[in-house]
């Protein structure tokens, strides 16, 4: 956290760079965009999980900053362990993933990515504080996401002595 003497805020200084305020916006548009989409979707069981890993990722990345307490490579300042945005970014894209699948999750990887590169660009953090805000975001995920079953299509195998049986089912 910032001290409340600190002018410098973490989103959108006019003062910053581009890329900076970009990593910035993407950050809050990847969560918004995992959140909307378990609405679209109508997949109220996604959407719960999208909530509880995404608040155990704010509160596994909080209690990491204040715990190692780290200084940021740039004019100083603490708490750069784990970067805070690149968890939120790597939650919410490893969300696509384990929900949806590997290709429903890419521009999601990409702007996670891009986040995270910002944040290192910007000199934010070093590429500790990337990689554990990174491993903390994918972690959280795993430990709440399940695959979305569309139970459309079922395909079964089964074998005897002299006999293999492979059956295929699709509901309407």
């Amino acid at each position: 956290m910032l001290a409340p003497e600190d002018s410098h805020s973490q989103f959108f200084n006019k003062e910053d760079s581009f890329i900076e305020n970009s990593g910035d916006a993407a950050v809050i548009l990847l969560p918004v965009a995992a959140g909307t989409t378990t609405l679209l979707l109508k997949d109220k069981q996604g959407a719960w999980q999208f909530t509880k890993s995404f608040l155990l990722n704010l509160a596994v990345t909080g209690a990491g900053k204040v715990l190692i307490n780290k200084q940021r490579p740039l004019e100083g300042g603490d708490y750069a362990f784990p970067s805070g945005h690149t968890s939120v970014a790597f939650q919410s894209a490893s969300f696509f993933h384990r929900r949806y699948g590997f290709k429903y999750s890419i521009p999601a990887y990409v702007l996670a990515g891009f986040t995270a590169y910002s944040r290192y660009n910007a000199a934010r953090h070093d590429g500790w504080d990337i990689l554990g805000g990174a491993i903390v975001g994918i972690g959280s995920t795993y430990i709440f996401t399940t695959p979305r079953e569309d139970r459309k299509m079922e395909l079964t195998f089964s074998s005897g002595e002299d006999a293999y049986m492979l059956g295929f089912r699709y509901t309407f």
